[in-house]
């Protein structure tokens, strides 16, 4: 699927794991992860994509094309 990020959830107990091909990036714990299950329980599978990159913090922040422009990355 295009939109996939690679990302996947696995709730256990009063946490929530999340995963990015296959490796376990980030632990969600107490209101946090109750607060993702509920957002996640109701999206679309884009939409979970999406949520779970901005809870891990991987996503693009905008500054993509003046990062690219910049002298070292050239």
């Amino acid at each position: 699927m295009a939109n996939d990020l690679g990302f996947s959830f696995q709730p256990q107990g009063n946490d929530c794991l999340i995963y990015r091909n296959g490796k376990k990036v980030t632990v969600l714990r107490g209101d946090r992860a109750k607060e993702f299950l509920q957002a996640a329980e109701h999206a679309s599978d884009h939409a979970q994509q999406q949520l779970m990159a901005r809870v891990t913090g991987n996503y693009k922040r905008g500054n993509e094309r003046t990062a690219k422009l910049h002298q070292r990355n050239r």
